[in-house]
């Protein structure tokens, strides 16, 4: 069994239970549209094979075992312009679920990291640019990663860079706070009231004090340093996202960047887990 057919049969059952169309046909039948579970199945497809629309489809026309799994025949793709327009309907909530449908599959550990990275929005023209107010060159993605199996629990996304980095880790450790036992973060996310927060969900925070009484030391001395050192774990994540499906998006409206990144995530863990 090839790579992607193994991928293909991890990312057809997650779409399945996250939208809730598992009992329905995935082609269009009598006038209605394609099944939920089967577009979000192609565009993970799309993202896995890191290839335009376009191409996508021409290529899963000559792969008629990876679209029977589906649910769809060669005949039965859509459209290239179908599957884009598709992407619209996809909401955030749904590519969340599926992160952690997908970070599932690794069995992670109640011990995570949490850190930001950046990625180019894709290069347009100057007169689209002015056209549609499109001023912000990077996107802001914060990630919180599993530090045993390096699976991505959850992304956040953002275009500003206010609020601090702490009240957005809080906002974040939240969601999976009930698997959590420890939180790794750098000097960046020093918060008391973070700290305060993670503790009241009953995650301990390893993050680091920034030095300014000697007590301070006291506090970093306490540290679990293996704990706090495998925060490095999210720096790897981020570079392997970025090596396998690139630095820069090519979508060109801020939310369909954020679902773009979140199922670049879902293929991330999916690959790790069908590798293993």
């Amino acid at each position: 069994m090839t790579q992607i057919s193994r991928f293909t049969g991890e990312i057809v059952p997650i779409s399945q239970r996250v939208t809730g169309d598992g009992d329905e046909s995935a082609a269009p039948e009598g006038g209605g549209g394609f099944a939920d579970c089967a577009l979000v199945s192609l565009h993970c497809l799309r993202i896995y094979l890191d290839t335009s629309y376009r191409m996508t489809i021409d290529l899963l026309k000559e792969m008629p075992q990876i679209t029977g799994e589906i649910g769809l025949s060669a005949a039965e793709l859509p459209s290239p312009s179908t599957l884009c327009k598709a992407f619209d309907r996809i909401s955030m909530s749904v590519c969340r679920v599926l992160l952690r449908q997908s970070a599932q599959l690794h069995d992670p550990s109640k011990h995570a990291a949490i850190d930001a990275t950046f990625y180019e929005r894709s290069a347009a023209s100057r007169h689209y640019c002015q056209r549609i107010s499109y001023r912000v060159q990077k996107l802001k993605v914060t990630k919180l990663v599993d530090t045993e199996s390096q699976a991505v629990l959850d992304v956040h996304c953002s275009t500003t860079r206010e609020g601090s980095d702490a009240d957005l880790a809080e906002q974040i450790a939240r969601i999976p706070a009930g698997d959590l036992r420890s939180l790794a973060a750098d000097k960046g996310y020093d918060k008391k009231s973070l700290r305060e927060a993670l503790r009241e969900l009953g995650i301990r925070p390893l993050i680091k004090h920034r030095i300014f009484a000697p007590y301070d030391h006291a506090h970093n001395a306490r540290i679990d340093e293996h704990r706090y050192n495998q925060r490095s774990m999210t720096e790897t994540v981020n570079s392997a996202v970025k090596r396998s499906h690139g630095e820069a998006e090519r979508a060109r409206s801020w939310f369909r960047e954020f679902r773009e990144v979140a199922l670049m995530c879902v293929v991330y863990n999916i690959k790790r887990a069908v590798k293993r």
